[in-house]
């Protein structure tokens, strides 16, 4: 069989698009996700200039995509991590999934629209996309904060959702008993088949996983774990579930092995590519006559959507009793549609309930709630602390200016678990700290703790220069979000280029970028345990401590390249050696 050149053509053509389309969304600061929606609108044709010519094929690779990230996603989660958030996900999911529904149909009887179109329309603005979501947490280290895992526990509960919705919109109008039925039936079905399964899983796939291991192949590993996923996705969907939930599921299997971060480190790079893939078709569906043609509509639904979702999910958060600062977050996040969206709407325009206008409207504010959700996400947060600054008089003194902070302090940039951490460890042993955190809750705690401590972005010149970061004798950045990390380091050398800096990486692409802006020394969680459980080991032997210490360095600089390379800043066997390898063992 004779390959077809228009498909090489218009995957190159995908794939230039994704290029571009991150590399500006990467030098304006922005998420990638949005760079890879507007390479797609770039290339859709509906817009002038170059096109692809069969978009369903691609459709084949947006989900594998889907598949692939909701597989990460679940390699990085835990049933712990899931259970904590146990009720406002499965009560609070649907409470906010109905309220959405009412809030369109109380809309929609106020400008014209029709019972039914109400109903859709309230169905599919209810759904936001773990996808996106999913992709924005990671891009912002936030896929385990508090509010990281309400989100995605409430977005897999509204994944679930639509099973009932596809067999509910089409009976719209009639409401048969046999259409409940039907619902019954479906999800019966689902639960007698993945009961089993989840149980068969989850003691057949950890021995086989240690088998695969055993043969210390790559590949053969990359392909198992490919297998499972694909799997799993593929029975989920057969008993008329997502696919995006059963390689969810998938992942969880594998993360309670012991091969869950080998199985990720292998994934990652593919994962990535087919997640661009995924964003660039959304961006080609889009057509932009569409937005013209009916901006009333679509001017509604993104109303509904940003600003009736926002109240909406923030209040049923607050009402399970988390502080107001995760439940706004946690609306934020969720002021966004995405994938099952346009299969609902789908659904509902084949029974004949809506036309073709809501399905396009549906495409068009799903991005432009895309594009406004990742902006709300990422400078929202902020805005709202200091809002709250100015109008909580307790919190609205300058905190560290009057306080006196001796010299050659410590500054911490990040006072998540890593910081407090270093924090305690820091007051254990009488050494003087100041704490940038832009999570005024936290503050707050610092402050009735009687810790120096400055609200804001550790980024910010003048915050550097009130924490006095030019006369500190060690400054530690500890942030989440590898960009922030970065422009902080270049601002703390412009005020101080001699200062030594520790900073946190998640990968060795980190940690040279954090080492190529001015870091010090680069703590990475993996190498830091690996050190950690070589010095316990060779410990409980009695081997010599400079042995040891020795043995730990030429360790670190074996994986880690971008570690200190002057002798300086080598430890010795004295017990400073000791208490640094402590103190980096603390950010595993």
């Amino acid at each position: 069989m004779q390959p077809d050149p228009l498909f090489f053509r218009d995957l190159a053509t995908v794939f230039l698009a994704a290029v571009a389309g991150g590399a500006l969304a990467w030098i304006a600061r922005q998420p990638l996700v949005l760079g890879y929606v507007l390479g797609g609108i770039a290339i859709s044709p509906f817009t002038p200039g170059p096109s692809v010519s069969d978009l369903h094929t691609f459709d084949f690779f947006a989900e594998i995509g889907v598949i692939l990230l909701m597989f990460s996603i679940g390699l990085e989660f835990s049933v712990k991590d899931l259970m904590r958030v146990k009720w406002v996900a499965l009560v609070g999911g649907p409470l906010g999934i109905l309220l959405s529904i009412l809030l369109a149909i109380g809309v929609g009887s106020l400008i014209g629209w029709p019972v039914t179109q109400s109903i859709v329309i309230g169905a599919a603005i209810s759904m936001a996309s773990t996808m996106v979501l999913a992709r924005l947490l990671l891009d912002r280290g936030e896929l385990h904060s508090r509010h990281g895992r309400v989100m995605i526990g409430i977005t897999l509960v509204e994944d679930l959702a639509v099973v009932a919705m596809t067999v509910l919109v089409p009976a719209l109008g009639t409401f048969e008993s046999g259409r409940l039925i039907l619902i019954g039936q479906a999800l019966l079905k689902a639960l007698l088949i993945l009961a089993p399964f989840g149980y068969l899983a989850a003691r057949v796939i950890p021995p086989l996983l240690t088998r695969v291991a055993r043969t210390q192949n790559r590949e053969l590993f990359l392909l198992v774990a490919l297998a499972i996923g694909l799997g799993t996705a593929a029975v989920t969907q057969m008993v008329g579930l997502s696919l995006a939930l059963g390689a969810f599921l998938a992942g969880l299997i594998i993360s309670g092995s012991a091969y869950g971060h080998e199985t990720l480190a292998r994934l990652i790079s593919l994962r990535d590519a087919f997640v661009a893939l995924f964003f660039v078709t959304i961006g080609i569906l889009i057509d932009p006559h569409v937005i013209l043609d009916n901006l009333s509509l679509l001017g509604t639904m993104i109303g509904l959507i940003m600003v009736g979702k926002l109240v909406i999910w923030t209040t049923v958060v607050r009402f399970f009793g988390y502080a107001f600062s995760t439940a706004i977050l946690v609306g934020i996040g969720l002021t966004q549609i995405g994938e099952f969206s346009f299969v609902l709407v789908q659904v509902a325009k084949a029974a004949g309930h809506v036309g073709a206008e809501v399905y396009n409207a549906t495409l068009a504010a799903s991005l432009l709630t895309i594009l406004l959700n990742a902006a709300l996400v990422r400078y929202v947060p902020e805005w709202l602390g200091k809002r709250r600054l100015a109008r909580d008089p307790r919190l609205s003194v300058s905190w560290a200016a009057e306080q006196e902070i001796p010299p050659q302090h410590v500054v911490l940039c990040g006072f998540g678990e890593v910081g407090n951490a270093l924090g305690k460890a820091l007051e254990e042993f009488g050494v003087p700290y100041l704490v940038i955190e832009r999570d005024p809750d936290i503050v707050r705690r610092l402050q009735i703790r009687g810790t120096p401590c400055l609200y804001g972005d550790a980024s910010h010149h003048e915050l550097l220069t009130q924490a006095r970061a030019a006369d500190a004798s060690l400054i530690v950045v500890a942030l989440p979000e590898i960009e922030t990390a970065a422009l902080t380091i270049r601002r703390i050398r412009s005020l101080n280029p001699l200062v030594r800096i520790l900073a946190r990486a998640h990968g060795q692409a980190e940690a040279e970028k954090l080492a190529a802006v001015g870091a010090t020394e680069l703590i990475q969680p993996e190498v830091e345990a690996s050190v950690t459980l070589i010095r316990h080991t060779l410990d409980w032997f009695a081997v010599p401590k400079d042995r040891i210490c020795e043995y730990a360095e030429r360790y670190r600089a074996s994986v880690d390249p971008t570690g200190p390379s002057d002798g300086s800043a080598q430890p010795s066997a004295e017990p400073t050696g000791d208490r640094k390898d402590d103190i980096g063992a603390t950010t595993n």
